[in-house]
């Protein structure tokens, strides 16, 4: 018990509990469904906040990406459309997920997220702000750069890969019985003050670079493991070129980067 309650020291019991169960049926069923692979997961501090930056390319990038930290329990931050149904809405709250406004900047959940870096939790993001749309990762938001530089905490680099070829988004519901590969690698730590050493700029394509080298890497070895047949060639073969930096709006809010 003890144990559990050091992956979250300031949860309740009850959520602890409900993360915990939710976790091993999803890592059940993601290495059952899609032989999910996952490196790095030691680079998470035992202990501390932490951001986690990822790229985004489906709806099960959250626990694709979380369910193999075994040692802490991941905050996540979820668009506020999946709360509408209340039910499902209670559900993902339990698992520690925080609802992004869509319509609007939502300093709301900003504060949110920077208040439970406060308390020491890890909390993962999606810079590029939305899914993919055709498996490439997209620039990131100038607003991610402002909400690290708030947290004043470290950044975890990670890519997922595989995950838009299962379930991309002109899709209802995810390809099942051996029709996808999903891989992930967490990347080195990177302390704040170094990330932010030639500014928030530098900062944002410093992660874009890490984590799009990462997909691509990832990308290479799924299809050594399976023949070259997966993933799918397409235009998640194309590597983020420095052309296409960031073109969302420099006035942009700090709400873009996280909603999955």
């Amino acid at each position: 018990m003890l144990n559990l309650r050091a992956r979250r020291p300031h949860s309740t019991l009850f959520g602890l509990v409900v993360y915990a169960v939710a976790c091993g049926m999803l890592r059940v069923f993601l290495k059952v469904f899609y032989r999910l692979r996952t490196e790095g997961t030691e680079r998470v501090p035992a202990s501390g906040p932490a951001l986690i930056a990822a790229n985004h390319q489906s709806f099960l990038d959250p626990p694709a990406i979380g369910v193999d930290v075994r040692h802490r329990q991941l905050d996540f931050v979820a668009r506020g459309g999946l709360f509408r149904f209340k039910p499902f809405g209670w559900a993902i709250s339990q698992v520690n997920s925080i609802p992004l406004r869509e319509d609007a900047p939502d300093t709301a959940a900003i504060k949110e997220i920077i208040r439970r870096l406060e308390q020491g939790s890890v909390v993962m993001i999606f810079p590029e702000g939305s899914r993919t749309e055709d498996g490439a990762m997209t620039s990131f938001s100038r607003g991610v750069a402002v909400l690290v530089k708030r947290a004043k905490c470290p950044v975890i680099p990670a890519a997922i890969e595989g995950a838009y070829d299962v379930w991309p988004r002109s899709r209802k519901f995810p390809k099942l019985f051996g029709r996808g590969r999903i891989a992930v690698r967490y990347g080195n730590l990177i302390p704040h003050d170094e990330l932010f050493a030639d500014g928030p700029d530098a900062a944002l394509r410093r992660l874009e670079r890490e984590i799009d080298a990462m997909r691509i890497q990832l990308r290479a070895e799924l299809r050594e493991r399976t023949g070259g047949r997966l993933p799918a060639p397409g235009p998640g073969d194309r590597a983020l070129r420095a052309s296409d930096e960031d073109q969302n709006d420099p006035a942009a809010g700090v709400d873009q980067p996280a909603a999955s």
